[in-house]
């Protein structure tokens, strides 16, 4: 009769089998087994070193018996796992079978999906170190002034700001372009699939001008640049850039509503209106804060300063003479911040209901002094020309008979007349037969 006997010493596992059939996992001990057939086998594994590799692991691992005393990874082929012995990063595993044995030391086994693009992991800095990556992986360690565009299988994916990163190149193509971002303007033709990305709104500035607009770009300060209609980016953080959208269109400001006094001390409102376009954005921007609150502002001053030099009659007597003068104070002040006045004029000269009503009756007055003034220079020359023809009438005889036949004519035709006219005169002859 046959008698096995095992020893399993404290630092290992006794793997046993009989024939080609694996029966169990032996703990520390001594065991003692009959094999009249000389089926037994037994083979040792140390669990000093974690790893158990042996011919029939499939085998070993299949039938259970490893449940609570392993770690167990089975590693397809789009997987990778990361393994941890005692806080320690060790390895990643390529696809296949694993067993780590538990106990002596502490694992930690991780599986990851490589088809997706990034590999996330609290400890990356500590994977990229180890060397591991090398072939599988494209690894990006990103600077302050750095940032990273990256395309996977030919489409824009993302952009990426400073950090590190890890992008698995073993299922998908990945293409990478690290750009210096200490330029913070970012100009490219494919411009609007990145702005489509993912982390684009975080890591840049987006600015777009339409048609009639122009944009100014400052960086630290400094003018940089003027942009034209479009979309424009810059990146962020790095630097402090100023971006400012002008209107380059002609624009009017209204000034309306402005209670001022004039040189014979009456009050009136006025409201004007200035036509105008930015000529020089660059000199706006950098002298002013607000250019439609200064010209606003200096419309203002330039109407008191005209018409405190004026009474009332002398402006409404010339008003196109106030116009220009507060024109030309305008312009020249405007120019000094960039605009270009096209056009100025007062809308509108509001006065007191007191003086319009003074107003309406002085001119109620001199129209009716005006029109007496007329009528009598009629009534003269009316009573002039009868007097000449009275006298013509006097003269001539044959002229007085043939007016006399005019009137007559004019009678008779606004009513049924039968006139007998003798040898004297009409007067004396008309008899009136109705």
């Amino acid at each position: 009769m046959v008698m096995r006997i095992y020893r399993v010493r404290q630092y290992e596992r006794g793997l046993l089998f009989r024939r080609d059939e694996f029966v169990g996992v032996l703990k520390p001990g001594c065991y003692v087994y009959l094999d009249p057939l000389r089926r037994l086998r037994m083979d040792k594994a140390s669990i000093r070193d974690p790893w158990l590799v042996h011919k029939d692991l499939e085998l070993i691992v299949r039938s259970g018996a490893l449940k609570d005393k392993a770690v167990v990874a089975d590693v397809k082929a789009h997987e990778r796992a990361l393994v941890w012995i005692d806080g320690r990063f060790v390895r990643i595993l390529s696809p296949g079978l694993y067993a780590l044995w538990k106990g002596f030391h502490e694992v930690r086994v991780e599986v990851v999906d490589v088809r997706a693009p990034w590999l996330p992991h609290k400890d990356l800095d500590v994977i990229v170190r180890s060397g591991a990556l090398e072939g599988q992986a494209r690894v990006l360690d990103l600077k302050d002034y750095e940032r990273a565009l990256v395309w996977i299988e030919g489409r824009f994916h993302s952009v990426l700001k400073p950090g590190l990163y890890v992008l698995w190149t073993i299922f998908r193509d990945v293409r990478v372009e690290v750009v210096d971002a200490r330029e913070p303007r970012l100009i490219r033709n494919d411009l609007p699939a990145v702005l489509e990305g993912k982390g684009a709104k975080d890591a840049l500035n987006v600015l777009t001008l339409e048609a009639g607009h122009t944009g100014l770009y400052f960086k630290d300060g400094e003018y940089v640049a003027t942009l034209a209609p479009g979309t424009h980016a810059f990146w962020k953080g790095v630097g402090k850039v100023c971006l400012f959208t002008i209107d380059s269109r002609e624009q009017v400001l209204d000034v309306s509503g402005q209670e001022m006094m004039t040189a014979d001390k009456v009050t009136l409102r006025l409201n004007a209106v200035v036509t105008f376009r930015v000529a020089d954005p660059v000199k706006t921007v950098s002298v002013t804060e607000d250019y439609k609150q200064s010209l606003y502002r200096d419309v203002q001053l330039a109407l008191r300063a005209a018409l405190g030099t004026r009474d009332l009659d002398t402006l409404l007597a010339d008003k196109d003479g106030f116009v220009r003068e507060v024109e030309g104070v305008v312009k020249d002040r405007a120019t000094a911040f960039g605009l270009d006045v096209k056009a100025f004029g007062v809308r509108d000269v509001i006065l007191p209901g007191e003086m319009k009503e003074l107003l309406n009756k002085v001119t109620e007055a001199r129209k009716a002094a005006e029109a007496a003034l007329i009528t009598r220079r009629e009534e003269t020359a009316a009573m002039r020309m009868q007097a000449n023809t009275a006298k013509l009438l006097e003269g001539s005889p044959t002229l007085m008979r043939l007016r006399e036949l005019e009137v007559l004519e004019k009678v008779a035709g606004h009513g049924k007349l039968n006139i007998v006219v003798g040898e004297k005169g009409l007067t004396e002859r008309i008899t009136q037969l109705l």
